[in-house]
């Protein structure tokens, strides 16, 4: 594949378009996102909510890459602000209602199930409902990352044990849990990073001994691998479904020949291993990224784009 360069368009008054990543940290991902679009000929930078505010243009383009808080209990600083600054005609990848649709995972689950994409049952928790799911079943944080606070019950005891522990947690006042489908473990899955309506990266994660879970943060490790083309279709699907520009898709093999979405991260962290063959993971990216911006909203070409899964 040959990468496209950055356009350097300019708006009326003769600004040079900006590639900004909105980000309320500098992580090893978003460094390498920023070095490969400065390749790429961007006027490229990293910048907090606050001054992304107060330095970008309408024309520009942001990349929200927003976290789950440490905490546990939401979204870093910043939605609202990738709401102003879409007011404000600057062209915002990774809008807040993304990265909600991402975060959020019951807004995942609610999104997925309707775009009819593949994603286990999954019912929301609170001090007054029941999950209604049949054992065994997966517990977990509405907003959740690193494997933290996810819990396999396969019997009554472990469910009571498992809300227990639960509702113990500070984010479980203000979020309530998920209670989810088990999707039978086979130590194995696919993430799936989806740039602009294409699949840019993947790689295998296989959990380590003993760990029904592949979290790298809980000991999994990572395989370079080039997706099915069932999967890659999968993963398409499941980032227009919540609207996003820039998403890491976890895939579990259901067992038939086929997959189920786990997850979405619309900030996910990949490097170099995820590099598809002959490519680079963060200039293949950054260039999608480019490319979609560049077709204008509303048009039939980008109306088309979201319909078809263009490029995937």
């Amino acid at each position: 594949m040959t990468l496209s360069r950055f356009s350097r368009q300019r708006d009326p008054f003769g600004f040079t378009r900006r590639f900004a990543i909105v980000a309320g940290r500098l992580t090893p991902t978003n460094r390498r996102l920023l070095e490969a679009a400065r390749r790429l000929g961007a006027d490229a930078t990293i910048i907090d909510p606050v001054d992304a505010e107060r330095r970008l243009r309408p024309g520009d383009i942001a990349l929200g890459r927003l976290d789950v808080l440490p905490t546990m209990d939401g979204v870093e600083p910043g939605i609202e602000t990738l709401r102003r600054l879409e007011d404000r005609g600057i062209d915002v990848l990774n809008g807040p209602g993304a990265l909600l649709g991402a975060h959020d995972k019951l807004t995942t689950a609610l999104r997925l199930a309707a775009a009819g994409v593949a994603h286990p049952r999954t019912s929301h928790i609170d001090e007054e409902a029941h999950h209604g799911l049949e054992l065994p079943l997966v517990l977990k944080p509405r907003f959740g990352s690193w494997g933290r606070d996810v819990t396999v019950c396969r019997h009554r005891f472990a469910l009571r044990r498992g809300l227990r522990v639960l509702r113990r947690r500070p984010w479980f006042e203000r979020q309530g849990a998920l209670a989810q489908e088990l999707v039978p473990p086979q130590g194995r899955d696919l993430r799936v990073v989806v740039a602009g309506g294409e699949v840019v990266g993947a790689v295998e994660r296989v959990a380590r001994r003993g760990e029904w879970r592949t979290n790298v943060s809980l000991g999994g490790a990572r395989h370079p691998v080039d997706p099915p083309a069932l999967a890659r279709d999968l993963a398409v699907r499941a980032s227009y479904a919540i609207g996003a520009e820039l998403v890491g898709v976890d895939l579990l093999p259901d067992g038939d020949g086929g997959y189920v979405v786990l997850e979405l991260n619309g900030a996910a962290d990949f490097t170099e291993e995820y590099s598809l063959e002959g490519t680079d993971v963060f200039e293949r990216a950054v260039d999608a990224l480019t490319r979609y911006a560049r077709i204008d909203e509303g048009t039939q070409e980008k109306e088309e784009a979201v319909a078809t899964g263009v490029g995937a």
